[in-house]
């Protein structure tokens, strides 16, 4: 059974003390959907615009997010495999990021992960400032396994 939002809102944004440090905020989740959001306040780099490890974290939190509200936790649990991050322009602003999974790939997912004891998703997301522009673009590749 997935996590209860407020629960799996603490979890994203506080769990993880870097993560907790950087602002993170879980601005939507509910079961295969989550919106999170990272602010440039506290996370430029050295020429004003978000540093790249925060753009990274927001790239990879994702997955973990949509476990939370989508997956058996007392089942299931994450790992991410493989990131790639690509940088198409300065982030100077807030940067958000949104990942889906369908309730069809939550549930082919877990009966995978039960019989074969893990099961891997991919995961294509954009990072947008606040106008919509396309600052980053990410490939995550995550696994569910069985406890």
């Amino acid at each position: 059974m997935p996590l209860p939002v407020e629960i799996a809102r603490q979890l994203t944004e506080q769990q993880i003390a870097f993560v907790r440090r950087s602002g993170l905020q879980a601005e939507v989740l509910e079961p295969g959907f989550v919106r999170l959001c990272m602010p440039l306040e506290g996370n430029q780099n050295h020429i004003g615009s978000m540093y790249a490890g925060a753009l990274f974290t927001l790239a990879e939190i994702p997955g973990g997010a949509l476990f939370l509200t989508s997956f058996d936790v007392q089942r299931f649990y994450p790992i991410v495999k493989e990131l790639n991050l690509r940088f198409r322009r300065p982030a100077n602003g807030d940067i958000r990021v949104e990942a889906r999974l369908s309730a069809q790939e939550i549930d082919d997912l877990q009966a995978r992960a039960a019989r074969e004891g893990k099961a891997e998703y991919l995961l294509e997301l954009q990072l947008t400032g606040v106008d919509g522009e396309v600052v980053a673009e990410s490939r995550g590749l995550y696994q569910l396994r069985l406890r």
